[in-house]
């Protein structure tokens, strides 16, 4: 399947305005950044040091470099440090455990509707419960290109343009395909300052 280029096209300035003013309506934090340098460099100001970090599993993340700058840097409680060296098949229960409620869960998403509705979507879903409730705090960089009108959009950029993208990078990765058989759905966030959205003026991510 053929991703449609739809969806790759970056938002306008009036788009990502207005997407800030929807999402901080309910509650969440938004801003926009001018690149992908930038964006890191507020995410690593809004996470404490020493604190307990988990990257979830993210493009968009490695991109920006972001994901090594958490992990490997020693300055913060890597959850997928500790993760990478468990076993799956004698620690499954604690895996699940050490990730469902971080401090910070820092990732990206699959769509941001100018109304201020965050959609992401997996093949597990392991990082959703962390998104959804368990993590204090949860921190998301965004392309700007992964901003559509509403949730009929959100949905259609999820099956026709991440979905293609990502079953070939796992096809690549893994040897196996992906899957859209999990979304969450986030329309509002009801503790104040646990959810923030970094809108990034370039492409980043699927």
């Amino acid at each position: 399947m053929k991703p449609n280029a739809r969806f790759a096209k970056l938002a306008d300035d009036v788009s990502l305005e207005k997407t800030v003013a929807a999402l901080e309506a309910h509650g969440m934090t938004a801003m926009v950044v001018e690149n992908g340098h930038a964006a890191k460099q507020k995410v690593l100001e809004l996470i404490l040091e020493g604190a307990e970090v988990f990257t979830m599993s993210s493009e968009t993340l490695a991109q920006i470099g972001l994901a090594a700058a958490v992990n490997e840097s020693g300055k913060y409680d890597s959850v997928r440090k500790k993760l990478m060296a468990m076993d799956i098949k004698t620690q499954g229960a604690e895996m699940r455990k050490l990730g469902a409620a971080p401090d910070y869960a820092v990732g990206s998403v699959q769509a941001v509707t100018e109304d201020g509705h965050v959609f992401i979507a997996s093949n597990t879903g392991s990082q959703l419960g962390a998104y959804a409730y368990g993590a204090a705090h949860v921190i998301w960089v965004v392309g700007a290109q992964k901003v559509v009108k509403d949730d009929t959009e959100a949905l259609w950029r999820i099956h026709e343009y991440v979905f293609p993208l990502e079953d070939e990078r796992a096809q690549k990765a893994y040897g196996m395909h992906s899957g859209v058989n999990k979304i969450l759905i986030i329309n509002k966030e009801i503790m104040p300052k646990r959810a923030t959205v970094i809108l990034v003026k370039e492409k980043l991510g699927f």
